[in-house]
């Protein structure tokens, strides 16, 4: 902080010594020209470095400014011979107008950067009409106090001091204005060959020709556009003081024949003056914008970098917590099952035991849910169309949760009928696990807000070929008309009490909108309190061919042997549940630990199929399947199928890049590994069918 103060008071004071040298300078070059052409008017600049200060500097640093410049100003009078009195009545008279001037632009709230033309313009034309003012009074108390009329000579002192404050007042607030280096960047040696060009080319034409003064345009607007408004400012007030005296050289020191050419040569520098800085403001404007757009545009790419870093540790945070909540629930669920199937079961331990399997299923599902919202939230949810009849989807999803209902002495109909060219059995290009999804999420809230009744479901089909409608009408608690806008935002129930009756997370019908929005129809809900609610579902679907059904193969030999099947994890309670649930499926299963041990195991034992876990500590999942594929001979074909908690769409993506067949989630559902060892085993079996054909 204090390192900070101590630079911007250094800056502070360059600044007043800068305009202190200016001022000298600008009161310098104007007497000399006074003095050497014996009072021709010309063009008094002083008063504008002077105005510029008082607009610029703090209060302190102003009235260190005046004092200053004041003793300097009378001691420059004093020197080429002017008297006492009439140095000290200027003095003070310049002064008083200079710091009079300052003060009412700043009252009337004149800009004091010149950034664009309007701001140029409104300078100009503010500070040059107080200023003929001010020049008009401080001339008559010159005359009153010599013995003269008070408009005595006031038009050549008003034109030297307007024209010296119309031009090198915009200038000097330009000069000091940091922001106009921004976007420019001139190297020394071009500044200095510009400079001297334009010397050059005002001090030849305005001594031998004035016609050729156009010339001048060309290295004023190359100022523009490589300087910008500081260096128009340079070159421009260098020409002007080049000019001057390079018209008075031509035409000697005679007013009568010096003025009218003078006054030419004033007034195209005006134009000169006009016309580059309007085109080095509109370059300046340009270029801060650019600069601005880079700037927004670094900004944007470090939020997207920062949004894309949350969003991969999201990810990471829900594949870890999703790990590490399925690990054990595969445990409870599946040792839970088994337990079940013991016809020695008491039944309150049944009872027990039912209450734990549902709070397991209940929290497996809150964990689905919300890999489901991270896929809809990253726009990762792809659909799988295959030809599905809805008749039968409906039917499929009504039979799961029919038990739901009878437990709840509900009943659960289905009504299915067709309009115009519809058909419900027709089979239509279908993601049918996705519509199941959103289909039994309709169906087991209408029978969680149900008491008593029951739940219709209606498929209509049509009246357009394709055209699909499904109705879920339950007769439970009904939806409040003011809630029912924010039933499909995230997190969002009726009220508080939902939850804590009923339970869940307030996603399920989020996922479903986001579902059916990616199907490209439209979900609905239309309820009244205490009258029950009807959800419905509109899409269409494209016609679909059914494909022919497969030949099963035929078994060369009648021979039969039991599967033998490698079960690769870390976890003692999962290869204890897994070797269980494959005995029961009339598997051989031995276990391995880690990755390792299953690379040892896979080349010294005969095995059909191996299920391999991802997390491993040592060699894990995915390196095994890689090595395993690396082997040489038959065995790098075995069958691997990945028994993982990690059921993100990229995490299945890499198991089947590591040379996994196929993937079954944690917590393991029965029904699901079955499935898949078969698909597996016949997979492996119809492969040297297919080479030997």
């Amino acid at each position: 902080m204090w390192g900070f103060a101590r630079t911007e008071t250094t800056r502070a004071n360059a600044r007043l010594a800068a305009l202190v040298c200016a001022y000298v300078c600008g009161l310098g070059y104007s007497l000399f020209l006074a003095g050497a052409t014996h009072n021709i008017p010309t063009i008094w600049t002083a008063n504008a470095v002077a105005i510029a200060a008082f607009l610029v500097l703090n209060r302190r640093q102003a009235v260190a400014f005046m004092l200053v410049t004041a003793a300097l100003h009378a001691t420059l009078e004093l020197t080429i011979g002017a008297s006492a009195r009439f140095v000290a009545l200027v003095t003070v008279l310049d002064t008083l107008q200079t710091a009079g001037t300052a003060a009412l632009l700043h009252g009337m709230r004149v800009p004091t950067r010149v950034r664009d033309p309007r701001s140029l313009f409104t300078v100009i034309v503010a500070a040059s009409a107080l200023t003929a003012i001010g020049a008009i009074l401080v001339n008559g108390l010159i005359a009153i106090s010599g013995g003269h009329a008070f408009f005595r000579r006031w038009g050549d002192w008003t034109t030297s001091n307007v024209l010296g404050v119309a031009v090198i007042l915009p200038v000097a607030l330009i000069l000091m204005d940091r922001r106009h280096r921004e976007g420019f960047h001139v190297r020394p040696l071009e500044a200095a060959a510009t400079l001297l060009l334009v010397i050059a080319i005002s001090s030849w034409v305005f001594v031998n020709d004035a016609t050729l003064q156009v010339l001048l345009f060309a290295p004023a607007l190359l100022a523009a556009f490589r300087g910008g408004p500081r260096a128009v400012a340079v070159v421009v007030t260098t020409s002007l003081a080049v000019a001057i005296p390079a018209v008075l050289h031509r035409t000697g020191l005679d007013i009568r024949v010096a003025l009218s050419p003078l006054r030419h040569a004033l007034l195209f520098h005006v134009v000169l003056y006009a016309v580059s800085f309007v085109a080095a403001l509109a370059l300046s404007r340009q270029a801060r914008l650019q600069a601005l757009l880079l700037r927004r545009q670094s900004a944007a790419r470090a939020a997207q970098n920062r949004a894309l870093a949350a969003s991969q540790a999201k990810s990471d945070f829900l594949a870890t917590i999703s790990h590490e909540i399925r690990t054990p629930l595969n445990s409870i669920l599946g040792f839970a099952a088994l337990v079940a199937d013991d016809p020695n079961l008491s039944p309150e331990n049944r009872r027990r035991l039912d209450l734990v399997s549902r709070a397991g299923r209940s929290l497996a599902e809150i964990v689905g849910d919300l890999l489901d919202f991270a896929k809809v939230e990253a726009g990762r949810l792809d659909l799988a169309l295959t030809p599905t009849s809805p008749a039968a989807l409906l039917r499929d999803a009504v039979a799961i949760l029919a038990p739901e209902a009878a437990a709840k002495g509900l009943y659960l109909r289905t009504v299915c009928a067709a309009e115009g060219e519809g058909d419900v059995d027709r089979t239509l290009a279908l993601d049918e696990t996705r519509l199941r999804q959103v289909l039994m999420n309709l169906l087991a809230n209408a029978l969680k807000f149900t008491a008593q009744g029951g739940v219709t479901v209606k498929l209509t089909a049509g009246p357009e070929p394709g055209a699909l409608r499904f109705e879920v009408s339950d007769t439970g608690i009904g939806i409040a008309a003011e809630v029912q806008a924010r039933l499909f935002q995230r997190f969002s129930q009726a009220d508080s009490s939902i939850s804590r009756s009923y339970g869940g997370t307030g996603l399920g019908l989020a996922i479903s909108k986001a579902l059916v929005t990616r199907m490209g129809g439209a979900i609905g809900v239309e309820s009244q309190l205490g009258e029950g609610a009807r959800f419905w579902i509109a899409l269409t679907a494209e016609p679909a061919a059914v494909p022919p059904p497969a030949v099963a193969p035929t078994p060369e030999t009648t021979t039969e042997r039991a599967a033998r099947v490698l079960l690769v994890d870390d976890h003692p309670m999962n290869r204890e549940l897994g070797k269980a649930l494959l005995t029961l499926a009339g598997c051989e299963t031995i276990t391995a630990d880690d990755g390792a041990q299953a690379l040892r195991a896979v080349q010294a034992g005969d095995f059909d199929l191996v299920l391999m876990d991802v997390h491993m500590p040592g060699m894990d999942g995915l390196a095994a399947a890689r090595a395993i594929r690396a082997l040489a001979g038959p065995v790098a074909a075995i069958p691997i199928v990945a028994l993982s908690a990690d059921v993100l769409p990229e995490q299945i993506a890499r198991c089947r890049a590591a040379g996994m067949d196929d993937h079954v989630a944690k917590p393991i559902r029965r029904e699901e590994l079955i499935a898949a060892v078969a698909r597996a085993l016949q997979g492996a079996a119809e492969r040297p069918a297919a080479a030997n054909a």
